[in-house]
């Protein structure tokens, strides 16, 4: 099997103590199924390719470069030598501002995560920051260039080493209050909080990653091989949402109670249910008694 090439190699610096490290990939698209764009008349791939957008004349690489918009179609442009300069100096190192306690972060600012390993020579170091962590149950803040910006990484134990991610900045999130700002301020309880309690406590697990099945991949990977066999696949009815006015009975068939009523009767009900069946029976007894005798006399 081929060892993993790094990403980035540099230093994590905390205190005085520094020890080489090695960046690699932790997630990756790769193995997701990929497409081409064909020409629909003659099945061959088509190419991507920039145009002026007033001549209509195409631009070659050579001739291409940035620009920024200040005004409705005025730009100023940018050399790539103004933009390289621009960038900060990376002195390949993840130095540590400060330890957090898990319980604090985010997970709203996670981006990309990269495992983090020692490189080579400073392993002892390594594994003093690993465990110093695990036993303070604290991650890392570090700041460092990579891939020619300046980020912040989040460092955490992870396994036998250390994973890090990066973060977004803070004008990259948006805040909640406008995604949530015309949510009525409506308070469940009653049967409806109770039956979702309870379904909740019947679908309680743990998390295994190996279990999530990707389900796009599976059935783009289908739609592919129906194709190449000359068959169709069957269409799917969408989902029906349920209606506010079958929330609860939604809730009660999830739940495993049939009917509106639901499917068992209370204590009470059972009492009276046993009471009539117990009077029942001697009534009939008598009538049939009674019966009885009235036939004896007529004969």
């Amino acid at each position: 099997m081929v060892a993993p090439r790094a990403n980035w190699k540099g230093f994590i610096k905390f205190g005085e103590v520094a020890c080489p490290v090695a960046l690699y990939t932790a997630a990756s698209t790769s193995e997701r199924i990929a497409f081409n764009t064909l020409n629909r008349k003659t099945g061959n791939r088509v190419k991507r390719e920039f145009v002026d957008t007033e001549t209509g004349d195409p631009v070659e690489r050579d001739d291409q470069v940035k620009g920024y918009e200040i005004e409705n179609g005025q730009y100023i442009i940018l050399e790539p030598d103004e933009v390289a300069a621009a960038v900060p100096d990376s002195d390949k190192t993840l130095k540590v501002d400060a330890f957090i306690p898990c319980k604090e972060i985010d997970d709203v600012y996670f981006d990309k995560p990269y495992y983090l390993a020692p490189d080579k020579m400073g392993t002892e170091a390594f594994l003093l920051l690993r465990d110093g962590m695990k036993k303070a149950k604290v991650a890392a803040i570090a700041r460092t260039v990579l891939f020619r910006r300046m980020r912040t990484v989040l460092i955490r134990p992870h396994g036998k080493g250390l994973i890090a991610t990066t973060l977004n900045f803070d004008y990259e999130v948006r805040s909640s209050t406008e995604a949530f700002e015309e949510l009525p301020d409506l308070k469940i309880q009653g049967e409806m909080l109770e039956l979702a309690e309870h379904i909740i406590g019947t679908k309680k697990g743990s998390f295994d990653a190996s279990t999530f099945d990707d389900r796009y991949e599976a059935a783009v990977a289908e739609l592919v091989k129906a194709k190449i066999e000359g068959r169709s696949l069957p269409k799917k009815k969408a989902p029906v949402a349920s209606k506010p006015s079958d929330l609860l009975q939604a809730l009660r068939e999830s739940a495993g109670i049939g009917g509106k009523t639901g499917s068992k009767p209370t204590a009470a009900n059972a009492n009276k249910s046993a009471s009539r069946q117990k009077a029942t029976k001697p009534a009939a007894a008598t009538k049939a008694k009674r019966a009885a005798a009235t036939a004896r006399r007529a004969s």
